[in-house]
Parts: structure tokens; C-alpha cells; sequence
């Protein structure tokens, strides 16, 4: 820039004079120097202060963070740290795994899952902590405080439902152990889903336990309603069940307790019922463990339900079944007191078959070929035959028979000693011969042969159900009447022929009296 005056400026006063450059300000004088600091001794106490680190170069990257912060905040397992860090995927990305890893391990109560979420939380602290590497690192307190606060939370929870879960694993073991079934339900059903979570591998053989206990339930019943009813398909199947759960480690106890309570409801109301459960019972196949404890039952209640249901079956008119029932029991159990009344038994039912089948013949008796007639059977306490009269069952043709004394004859085979079966009367001896005019045709006489009527006999002792005489006895009565009465057929009239004596009720008896009579 040009600073030269013009000489017509207007607004140079007169008296002044062209301008001339300014003389240069002279320069400041220097500050007087600073007095030197007075030396400290070494014993001064600002002597052992160290000296401030010098600050750090700006090399980091990133806004500066809290690294201890991070780790703690990843350690919750929700990514907290590295919401702290401003990694928002990351964070959503861990708390998903921590969530996927937990119901995993829920669902499956595998050790294995369990190891794979320990080695996620290492995983997450870790790359908390990594993720600092390139960034200044400063102490926030309250996020130090915070992250601690949500990562203890989530810890000491994780801790307490652990503890929890252990505790009611080992509550169910005990009762297992004990063998109360009962107990062991009751603890399994205080776990929750926070136990699963966190302790499924824990909680989760209690679970079995408890669906041990229910089958051993259904078992319990099975065996209880066949128990009581001597259902014999039934008892195998509880059996069954219990042989089935024996098998698995640990349950002989709960086994045995169902068992015990089972065998603790015999006998049964009904005598025959506990017989047939205890039979099975006496007869199961040993199998070396707490079931074959069944037969000390059998052993027990046995004895005195056979003879039970043997009288009970008596009074119903069961003789065979009741006649089983007794020699079963002197059959297994010889040396008890009850065999004399089981002997006692077997004889009366012995005697109820016998008379039963007597009595079964006599009502299908019609004729001498039939029923008790053809196959005679024995009734051990008929009366034997004594001397005098004896009372008999007369049984097939009664043309004769039914004219005996009342005396004689009975429609009781208790209190006969014979069976007398009579057949058709056939001709006898011939006792005389007479001639006779046909009054029709007087040119053809008849000549008429009278005779005894001779009665077939089939005579058994009751008793014994052998035959015995006479075979046969003859009737004798009066013969060659003055007029002989008959009928013909046809064209010619070929005579009455052979013809009967005429018989009375005193001739009949004397001719039947050898054979009731001893």
C-alpha cells in the first residue's frame, strides 16, 4: 500500500505537515526471572509423593469405557455389558442364547447343556473384556454398580434355585430310600420351573421317581381289587409291574413297601377269594427277591381259607369243590392244626358227592336198563343190611313193587340199604294147564297154561354199589278161573295163550320178602 500524502487532501489541516512514518514502539523489557524454589529436604513430606503419570497419548479409539464394567455386566448372561459398551446386537444376540441354552437344558436335563451355558457366561465376560481392548478405559462407578447389582441378582438366583433344587433331589432320595412313595411325591411336587431352569439335572430323576411311585399306585390297587376277589390274571399283571420297577436301580425299597401293604390287606372278606390269592401266591415261581415274601403270606392266611371256603362251599351244595379246598390243605399244610377238620371235611364231602350222584342216577331211572339200574354207584353211609327187614329203593317196572308194604320201600337213599330195580314180568313156573270153550267158536277149545309170575331182578347194596341176590323171584297165586276173559284181533281167535296166576298182596310179599330180608 501506497502511504505517500497528497498534497490536495481535504482533510489535512494547514499547519500539519505531510505524514512521515511512526517511529517503531521500543520493545517491552523482560520479565525479571523467577526466584529459584527454595530446596526441600528430603524428610519433607511432599518429597515421597510420586510424580502424576504423564497422560496418555491419544492412540485408543472409541469413546472411552468401563471394562470392568462390561465383563460384570456380561457375566448377568442378559448382555449387559454390552449395552454398556453400545452394542446393542450383541446384546440381543446373548441374551437369546442365554434364554435358548436355559430352555434347552430344561427340556433335555443334560449335564452337557448344562457345561455348554457355564462355558457361554465365560464366553460373554470374555468378549466383554476383549471388546475394551482399543478403548480408553475409565472407572464409571455407577455402571460398575449397576452391572454388578444385575449380575448378582441373576447369580445369587440361579444360586438359591440351585441349592433349592439340590435339596428337594435329595429329600426325594431319602424318601425313595425309606420306601414312602407318599413323601417322595409330596417333595417332587414343591419343584418349579426356576428348579428346571436352572437345576434340571437336578430335579429331573425325581421325576422318574415319582412316575415310579404312580405305577407302583396302579399297581397297588391292581393287586388289592384282585386280592380281595382271587382274580388270579390280575394278580400276575400287578406282579408284573412290580417285577418291571425292580429292574430299575434303587426302588427295591418302594417295591417292598407296596408289596408289604398288599399282603397286609389278606385275608380277604371272602374266605374262598383269600384261598385262590394265597394258592397263587404259595404256587408263584421263586424269583430270588423282596417279592418271594409272598409266601410267608401264603403261608399265613392259607390254611385257614381252605378250610373256610370248604365249609362255605358245603353249605351251597358244592361238594366237590369243598371236597378240593379240604385235601389242598392236607395236601400243603400237613402238620397243621386244622388237618383234623379238613379230614372231616373230605369225608362229608366225599359222602355229599356220593349221595349226589346216588340221587342224580335214581331221577334218571325208568326202567331197569336205565339210570341207577345200568351204572349202580356206591353211597358210603347208607345203612348196611342187618338182619330182618331192610328198608330198599325199588326202582323200574312197579306193576309188583308198588304193592309192598310202605314199610318196605323208600324214596330216600339215606335211608335205604338196598336198591332193588325190577323189570317186566315174564312167565315162571308153570303151575297148571286148564281147557276153556270159546263161547264164540264152540268148535275150538282152548287149552290154557297158567303161570307164576316171574319178576327179573337187579338187587344192589347201597352201601357198596355191588349186586347181591336173588336175580329174580316168582309170584304164586291162584290159577284155571271159571271164565277167562280176553280179547283178539284179527279174523281168527287163536286162544288167550299162557296166562298169569292171579296175584294178591300177601303172595307178592312173601315172594319180594327174600329179598329185603337178611
Amino acid at each position: 500500500m501506497d502511504h505517500s500524502t497528497d498534497e490536495h487532501d481535504p482533510y489535512r489541516r494547514p499547519d500539519e505537515s505531510p505524514m512521515s512514518p511512526e517511529p517503531p514502539e521500543p520493545p517491552e523489557p523482560p520479565e525479571p526471572p523467577e526466584p529459584p524454589e527454595p530446596l526441600e529436604s528430603p524428610e519433607s513430606p511432599e518429597s515421597l509423593v510420586p510424580p502424576r503419570p504423564p497422560e496418555p497419548t491419544a492412540t485408543a479409539t472409541g469413546a472411552p469405557c468401563d471394562a470392568v464394567a462390561a465383563a460384570i455386566g456380561n457375566a448377568s448372561l442378559l448382555g449387559v455389558g454390552y449395552l454398556l459398551l453400545g452394542h446393542r446386537r450383541p446384546a440381543a444376540v446373548a441374551a437369546l442364547g442365554t434364554v435358548t441354552l436355559l430352555s434347552l437344558a430344561a427340556s433335555t436335563a443334560a449335564t452337557w447343556c448344562e457345561v455348554l451355558l457355564l462355558l457361554w457366561w465365560v464366553v460373554g465376560v470374555a468378549h466383554g473384556w476383549f471388546l475394551t481392548r482399543r478403548r480408553e478405559h475409565v472407572v464409571r462407578r455407577v455402571q460398575r454398580y449397576g452391572a454388578l447389582v444385575v449380575a448378582v441378582a441373576v447369580v445369587l438366583t440361579a444360586v438359591v434355585l440351585r441349592v433349592g433344587a439340590h435339596g428337594i433331589g435329595n429329600r426325594v432320595d431319602e424318601a425313595r430310600e425309606a420306601g414312602d412313595c407318599e413323601e417322595a411325591v409330596a417333595a417332587q411336587s414343591e419343584v418349579r420351573s426356576g428348579h428346571r431352569v436352572v437345576g434340571a439335572t437336578l430335579v429331573e430323576p425325581g421325576d422318574a421317581v415319582v412316575e415310579t411311585c404312580r405305577r407302583l399306585e396302579r399297581a397297588a390297587s391292581t393287586l388289592y381289587d384282585a386280592g380281595q376277589v382271587g382274580d388270579v390274571e390280575e394278580l400276575e399283571r400287578g406282579f408284573g409291574v412290580l417285577a418291571r420297577v425292580l429292574t430299575e436301580p434303587g426302588h427295591e425299597r418302594v417295591v417292598q413297601t407296596t408289596l408289604d401293604t398288599f399282603l397286609d390287606t389278606l385275608p380277604a372278606e371272602d374266605a374262598c377269594d383269600t384261598a385262590e390269592t394265597a394258592g397263587w401266591l404259595r404256587d408263584r415261581e421263586p424269583t430270588r427277591d423282596v417279592l418271594d415274601r409272598s409266601a410267608d403270606a401264603a403261608t399265613r392266611t392259607e390254611p385257614a381259607a381252605l378250610a373256610g371256603c370248604g365249609d362255605a362251599l358245603m353249605g351251597e351244595g358244592k361238594w366237590k369243590q369243598a371236597r378240593a379246598r379240604y385235601q389242598r390243605l392236607l395236601d400243603a399244610y400237613p402238620d397243621e392244626p386244622l388237618t383234623g377238620k379238613a379230614r372231616s371235611g373230605v369225608k362229608k364231602a366225599g359222602l355229599a358227592i356220593e349221595l349226589d350222584e346216588v340221587r342224580t342216577l335214581i331221577g334218571a331211572t325208568y326202567s331197569a336198563g336205565s339210570g341207577y339200574c345200568d351204572k349202580p354207584a356206591k353211597y358210603s353211609a347208607a345203612p348196611p343190611p342187618r338182619k330182618g327187614t331192610n328198608r330198599a329203593l325199588f326202582l323200574g317196572d312197579t306193576d309188583y313193587t308198588g304193592k309192598l308194604p310202605a314199610g318196605w320201600r323208600t324214596d330216600d337213599p339215606v335211608e335205604a340199604a338196598l336198591v332193588v330195580c325190577a323189570d317186566a314180568a315174564k312167565n315162571g313156573a308153570a303151575v297148571e294147564s286148564c281147557s276153556y270153550k270159546n263161547n264164540k267158536f264152540k268148535h275150538f277149545p282152548h287149552r290154557v297154561t297158567f303161570h307164576k309170575v316171574k319178576v327179573p331182578l337187579k338187587v344192589y347194596e347201597l352201601r357198596t354199589g355191588k349186586r347181591v341176590d336173588p336175580r329174580s323171584v316168582q309170584i304164586g297165586g291162584k290159577s284155571c278161573p271159571a271164565v277167562l276173559r280176553y280179547e283178539y284181533y284179527g279174523t281168527y281167535d287163536y286162544g288167550p295163550g299162557d296166562q298169569f296166576v292171579s296175584t294178591t298182596k300177601s303172595g307178592i310179599r312173601d315172594a319180594f320178602r327174600p329179598v329185603v330180608t337178611r
